[in-house]
């Protein structure tokens, strides 16, 4: 099979590899879309703990596709059928996994991070994926490039179920690539009363503005915007970019009681942020992080997009093919468009 593979910074290479073996526990995923993530985008900058030149990895943990071959010992699942995959897998007896949060388990294992992924044309499922439930069924209307992109919308979920948004919040979301377009949607679905964005892209405040028309754009001075629209702050304050300075900002722009979600990792020199803590204090303000995603968030979002509630289809800006690896990266690196997607093609299954 055609497969890219990590080796160290700065290099990915399109090789010819085995298709995986599976024992009888474990299943064989064709995979038909894989996206592309900030994640792999700073694995192939700076590389990654788990690819070496002697051992390259296969990245992509966005991912969805049919299954190909079942162990005979796995029970519930068909040749055929359609599936996506939650990537983080916990090692199940911590005390994060036992309470259902097996994506903050302290050893845990992901695809395309700690082992082979979805940029591949097959991946194999160990049998702790399947016992913890990280398969889920697609229907049938649902593209496998929406259901790629069920994994970052989960990580969304994650963080505006922690957040606690209620009908008729106002949400500002400062960021608009493909998490902030994602925000947008989820905070529609919970019931948010305005939504006002901001992004120091203008090209990106007008694409929002055009798959959202209700949505309050926000050009320069953010607090200034706020204001112009009759507001005196928000309810809701969410940054969807790895911006320093907009986190530090944004305690300004709250409403008492406000909530923020510092969404995403910052580089790791300018991870120290200067806050004004008496806004904290004074206005008796909450500030959330969130990472990655429950099993239970992954179905709920799973059941949303098969249900045609949340539009994954609308944030795919172009598909390659896998011999196009280095244009979709580079694409991908310099912010064009939204989410960049793998499409493989959908021909008969061959004999993997």
């Amino acid at each position: 099979m055609k497969a890219i593979q990590l080796f160290e910074a700065g290099r990915l290479e399109l090789r010819d590899v085995p298709v995986p073996e599976i024992n009888e526990h474990e299943l064989l995923i064709k995979v038909r879309a894989a996206s592309i993530c900030g994640t792999d985008i700073r694995m192939w900058k700076n590389g990654a703990a788990h690819a070496s030149k002697d051992a390259p990895l296969i990245p992509g943990h966005e991912f969805a596709g049919d299954i190909a071959k079942v162990g005979s010992a796995v029970k519930n699942f068909s040749v055929g059928e359609r599936v996506s995959v939650a990537p983080n897998i916990g090692c199940g007896h911590c005390d994060a996994c036992v309470s259902g949060n097996t994506h903050l388990c302290s050893d845990m294992q992901a695809f395309g991070v700690t082992m082979d992924g979805g940029f591949a044309e097959y991946v194999r499922v160990p049998q702790e994926v399947i016992l913890q439930g990280n398969i889920s069924k697609l229907g049938n209307d649902i593209s496998y490039e929406a259901a790629a992109l069920i994994e970052p919308l989960s990580c969304v979920y994650n963080g505006q179920t922690l957040l606690g948004i209620r009908p008729g919040d106002d949400v500002l979301i400062i960021g608009l690539g493909p998490i902030g377009i994602m925000h947008i949607m989820t905070a529609r679905i919970l019931g948010a009363g305005k939504i006002f964005v901001n992004d120091l892209s203008k090209e990106r405040i007008d694409k929002a503005k055009e798959l959202f028309p209700e949505v309050l754009p926000i050009v320069g001075d953010v607090m200034e915007g706020i204001t112009g629209y009759g507001n005196s702050g928000v309810d809701i304050c969410i940054i969807a970019a790895p911006a320093p300075d907009a986190q530090a900002a944004s305690l300004e722009y709250m409403n008492m009681n406000g909530k923020l979600l510092f969404f995403g990792g910052l580089p790791e020199t300018k991870k120290i942020v200067p806050i004004n803590t008496n806004l904290i204090h004074y206005r008796q303000l909450t500030i959330q992080g969130c990472t990655r995603q429950s099993i239970s968030e992954y179905r709920k979002c799973s059941k949303l997009v098969n249900d045609g509630r949340i539009p994954l289809d609308l944030i795919m800006s172009d598909a390659y093919t896998l011999e196009e690896y280095e244009q979709a990266y580079q694409n991908a690196a310099a912010a064009k468009g939204l989410k960049h997607v793998f499409r493989f093609d959908e021909t008969e299954m061959e004999d993997a």
